[in-house]
């Protein structure tokens, strides 16, 4: 699955903001495991979202970037950044707001 999970999008948002190393990334992925953040890397790899670039240096230098198909998920992480801030002012301070005061072409019973 491309983007099944919380950590793929979360490396998008990561990589939205330009080329990483793996410790940048880990750095801006609070939780994620070495091996997990790994993983997911290889697999958005080869579904040709990231790119790897792999320096002939010692000690190695590897850089993560979003290929032009990753980059296209911008609208797509922008839409669900907008709905969070949406959902966070529907159950600001724990008082629910009417679902009428967020977008009205949301209806939450469809």
């Amino acid at each position: 699955m491309m983007m099944g999970d919380r950590w793929k999008a979360l490396i998008v948002r990561e990589l939205l903001t330009g080329t990483k190393r793996f410790g940048q990334l880990k750095k801006g992925l609070n939780g994620i495991s070495p091996k997990v953040l790994t993983d997911h890397l290889r697999i958005m790899e080869e579904n040709g979202l990231v790119d790897r670039k792999v320096y002939a240096e010692v000690p190695a230098r590897v850089e993560y970037s979003l290929t032009g198909l990753g980059r296209s998920l911008k609208p797509v992480h922008d839409a669900m950044w907008k709905w969070g801030e949406q959902f966070k002012a529907y159950n600001d301070g724990g008082k629910k707001r009417s679902r009428r005061s967020l977008d009205p072409s949301v209806d939450p019973r469809k």
